[in-house]
């Protein structure tokens, strides 16, 4: 098999593998199947050997590693399509950035960057320059920067040496280190914290198939992560940063080397800034020559920046409901990305129209010429559809092939505590030097007053040979002096004792 068959109409619509890394969404309201329509597409990635990443941000994709049937809608379907269908679970690997719901993912605060990381934190530019000044230093310093409490750390000598580190960088002012500081405090409460540290994820363990050839699916979940919108979209972009940077080119491949689903896709661009928006775009663009096929879930294809939406070759529009006119202009925009097929006339109206299971869709063909829009029934998943029971989950995970490498986290040497003994070294210096003050005053008063007794008996006596006649008469005079006074003492003395006897 080297296609997936997406869904029926008339004809087969197939996703071509060879055309696959062309992107891709998958697009519609909330309860018309795009979730079914994502499993559909990550089981046939996996059948074809292809590792998928995808995050479950409502708990329902898990049911990718659970063989389905027993559902009465899918065994009509089925017989409605004539397909041959079989349940089958499929190899899955659990993840969850709070480590409770599957292996810990976890990045390093350096491989996030100052740019990620200031959008995570909300900082502004000034902020933000701030930021990158500390990780510039970082740098030149040989300072991991691996977990929060190494960049906290790092802040703080930051602010003790403002002056210094403004003189080598850049001005950097305590309010701007501040703000950051709050700043990580409020991700901290979040759970933040938790994504940063070490080990960190190796992306090679997202591109495994198992024993069987077939490709993980590695299910990432998200329904705690998507109640905190900025950590959610900065980790996927991050990862697909990550993906971007570190995978070689290898050019059109026979299929990709790796699926990457994002779900709620709108998150991504929501109050972005153009240079993130273009940044998304490039990676979008040149990643496909790495061999990765990224697909965007969202259930307005307007959620999604135009220059970006011109870059999915494939999609799948589920219905949608022109209730309100920002719901009209979506279904008109949706309606006008599709490549015209004379059997249906007007597409905007078939939108408003679909039934639940029911889509629109074009895929690239032979050449990589798009399929005029199909109204198809999607073909239903081999999987359970639904969510798992936490024993199933549980199972799963203790199979994982990766367990033993992420559960227990690692805390190595880095900036905190490398600033911590550089702190205490100058601690005990400054205590030894408090202790010898003392001493030194001492010795000092000593010596000062042996100069000053120097100073007096040059003044009185001179240098030189002058000093050693005027010495020899001084000597001579006092010794005079003190035979004169000693006779006099002597004569008291005795006549006391004399006249006592008198």
């Amino acid at each position: 098999m080297t296609d997936i068959l997406v869904g029926k109409s008339d004809i087969d619509v197939l996703l071509r593998a060879k055309y696959a890394n062309r992107h891709g969404l998958i697009a519609g309201a909330t309860g018309t199947g795009k979730s079914v329509t994502l499993m559909r597409l990550a089981e046939g990635f996996s059948q074809l050997g292809v590792p998928v990443f995808l995050a479950d941000v409502k708990g329902d994709l898990a049911g990718l590693c659970q063989a389905g049937g027993g559902n009465a809608k899918i065994d009509e379907r089925v017989a409605q399509l004539q397909v041959e269908w079989k349940a089958a679970a499929n190899p899955v690997v659990f993840w969850d950035i709070y480590g409770q719901l599957g292996h810990p993912v976890r990045s390093t605060v350096s491989e996030m960057g100052p740019n990620l990381l200031g959008r995570l934190l909300e900082l502004n530019d000034t902020q933000e320059g701030v930021l990158e000044v500390v990780f510039k230093l970082a740098d030149d310093e040989g300072l991991l920067l691996l977990d929060l409490k190494d960049l906290r750390a790092l802040l703080t000598f930051a602010a003790e040496n403002a002056k210094a580190i403004s003189q080598r960088y850049g001005l950097i002012s305590s309010q701007s280190i501040a703000a950051i500081q709050r700043a990580l405090l409020s991700l901290e409460q979040a759970g933040g914290d938790q994504f940063f540290g070490e080990p960190a994820l190796d992306l090679a363990d997202f591109l495994r198939q198992d024993m069987g050839g077939r490709g993980i699916i590695n299910v990432l979940a998200a329904d705690k992560l998507i109640l905190k919108p900025k950590l959610y979209s900065t980790f996927l972009l991050w990862l697909l940063s990550e993906l971007f940077e570190r995978l070689p080119e290898v050019g059109d491949l026979a299929q990709p080397k790796l699926v990457f689903f994002f779900d709620e896709a709108h998150l991504l661009f929501d109050d972005a800034p153009p240079a993130l928006v273009q940044r998304v775009e490039q990676v979008v663009r040149l990643i496909r020559s790495k061999g990765v096929g990224v697909y965007f879930c969202s259930q307005n294809p307007d959620d999604v920046p135009q220059t970006i939406l011109g870059q999915m070759g494939n999609r799948v529009q589920h219905a949608l409901r022109a209730f309100t006119p920002r719901d009209q202009k979506a279904v008109k925009a949706a309606a006008e990305t599709f490549p015209p097929n004379p059997k249906i006339k007007k597409v905007a109206e078939v939108i408003t129209q679909l039934g639940v299971g029911e889509a629109l869709a074009t895929t690239l063909q032979d050449g990589g010429v798009p399929l005029p829009v199909e109204r198809l029934f999607v073909v239903p998943p081999g999987c359970r559809i639904g969510a798992i029971s936490d024993e199933e989950r549980a199972a799963i995970r203790a199979r994982s092939p990766v367990g033993g490498k992420y559960d227990t986290a690692v805390d190595r040497e880095s900036a905190y505590e490398k600033l911590a003994a550089r702190a205490a070294e100058t601690a005990a210096a400054e205590e030894e030097e408090a202790e010898a003050a003392p001493k030194k005053k001492g010795k000092a008063a000593a010596e000062e007053s042996n100069g000053w007794g120097d100073m007096i008996k040059g003044a009185l006596f001179g240098t030189g040979r002058r000093q050693g006649v005027i010495e020899a008469a001084a000597k001579s005079t006092m010794r005079s002096v003190g035979n004169q006074l000693g006779r006099q003492i002597l004569r008291g003395v005795l006549g006391s004792i004399m006249g006592g006897k008198r």
